[in-house]
């Protein structure tokens, strides 16, 4: 099990996205993701997403909504909590990721991307401003199967979310 957090940077309708296409052995592998890692010893979900975006672009977090938890349940990768936010208030100047690409991109298109299946679900909940909330994922393979919000099951038609 591992503890990770993920922020999506918001600027002029963009997030900040990393395609990660620069390390070996990487479960997101060519895929669209936010930026983020894994806590160090003793770091807070907040602790570690400041640095993690710190480190990943060289922006200075200023100000961040801890939008939840996502609990992915994998038969590959086994499971893991990521803690979830967003932020729109940052300074510095970006600089080359070592893991990937980082790009500005219109969050309507974020969809269109190369992004996991859940991912579209917890934008979702995160552009119609869902209080804190619970998300858990299970994945076969690469494939969604099962999405639990706050405990209860929920369908999604994947092909249909913003």
């Amino acid at each position: 099990m591992k503890n990770t957090s993920l922020c999506y940077i918001e600027n002029e309708g963009n997030f900040l996205m990393l395609h990660r296409i620069k390390k070996k052995n990487d479960i997101n592998k060519d895929k669209w993701v936010g930026i983020g890692g894994k806590f160090e010893y003793g770091e807070t979900p907040e602790e570690c997403m400041k640095r993690e975006v710190y480190e990943e672009t060289g922006l200075i977090i200023k100000n961040y909504r801890y939008c939840g938890i996502v609990t992915f349940v994998s038969d590959i990768w086994g499971t893991e909590y990521m803690h979830l936010f967003t932020s729109d208030k940052f300074e510095g100047d970006i600089h080359e990721c070592d893991e990937g690409m980082l790009e500005w991109v219109k969050k309507e298109n974020v969809k269109n991307l190369s992004i996991w299946e859940g991912d579209k679900v917890f934008l979702k909940l995160m552009a119609d401003k869902i209080p804190f909330f619970s998300l858990k994922l299970v994945y076969v393979g690469e494939k969604l199967t099962e999405c639990i919000l706050n405990g209860k099951a929920i369908k999604t038609d994947l092909n249909n979310m913003k």
